[in-house]
């Protein structure tokens, strides 16, 4: 029986969801992970561009590329408590691998001059000698991939956001990758990675708010009131490029005291004990008004 073309490369295949494949492929009934021989997404190359696969490497074994996604989420949902973002996470990691071979693939087939051409292999002589002209663990300046890369905390809603800001990462090294890139074939595939990141953010944004939390309800023990609230305006003059004073929300919104330049006007918070602290505010040597302050 031929494999159903909704079982997509790298994806994870369970008993519940592919049973049927698995026995007309004669393959044990305990067999959790399975790789087909097909892409996600159809890679075709018009003219390898060796500088170019440099690049793709970024994406490769880079520190927002598809690897780093895929073991991030993966651990993340091995340590998930919460069944529905546990699977979330496993799908969206195990999609990231299918990610990883087309970027990969892709890379290799722009990569493949430095083979055998001697100019070509000028573009990256550490690909093209101790690579073999093809895709390593490394970025796009060969700096090996490490998993320091990864953000994990065991805690969901931290880790969430974490996620969101690596798929927004992602999204646009993915953009200007495509802005650099000449070959129709590469930018129709790297458009179809490019979306996928905005799909993989729209979900861990939705997963949460599912949570329940407040945006700035991170952990168990909360901030200490008043200095919560308090802006300090450590960032004064006028600098050489232009650069001026300039206020928004963060330091005009209602309940926010802004400090002016605490350092100059000796403010210091000798306690941080909610219910508990006394601090130069208390003492009147910083006299501080809603959006403005005074020393």
């Amino acid at each position: 029986m031929k494999p159903s073309r909704n079982l997509r490369s790298s994806q994870r295949a369970s008993v519940e969801h592919v049973g049927a494949h698995l026995q007309s492929a004669s393959l044990p009934s305990n067999y959790m992970y399975h790789h087909i021989k097909k892409l996600m997404f159809t890679v075709r190359v018009g003219e390898p561009d060796p500088r170019f696969g440099n690049m793709l490497l970024e994406q490769f074994g880079g520190a927002n590329g598809e690897l780093a996604a895929a073991m991030q989420y993966s651990v993340q949902g091995i340590n998930c408590e919460n069944i529905a973002c546990k699977d979330l996470l496993m799908d969206i990691g195990t999609e990231e691998l299918s990610h990883l071979e087309i970027i990969g693939t892709l890379a290799r087939m722009h990569l493949k001059p430095m083979k055998k051409s001697a100019d070509a292999a000028d573009h990256d002589p550490l690909i093209a000698i101790a690579g073999g002209g093809g895709v390593t663990l490394c970025n796009s300046m060969g700096t090996s991939w490490t998993a320091d890369y990864l953000k994990i905390t065991g805690d969901l809603n931290v880790d969430l956001h974490s996620n969101i800001a690596a798929e927004a990462r992602a999204k646009i090294v993915y953009e200007r990758l495509i802005n650099f890139c000449d070959d129709p074939g590469t930018k129709e595939a790297l458009q179809f990675l490019m979306t996928r990141e905005i799909t993989h953010m729209r979900a861990f944004m939705q997963a949460l708010d599912s949570l329940g939390k407040t945006p700035l309800s991170i952990g168990m023990i909360p901030p200490t009131p008043d200095i919560v609230d308090q802006y300090y305006n450590d960032s004064t003059g006028q600098g050489d490029q232009g650069e001026v004073h300039t206020t928004g929300p963060w330091n005009t919104q209602e309940g926010i005291s802004v400090i002016e330049a605490p350092a100059l006007s000796d403010f210091q918070v000798l306690k941080a004990t909610p219910k508990a602290g006394r601090t130069t505010l208390d003492n009147g040597k910083a006299k501080v008004t809603l959006g403005k302050s005074k020393s």
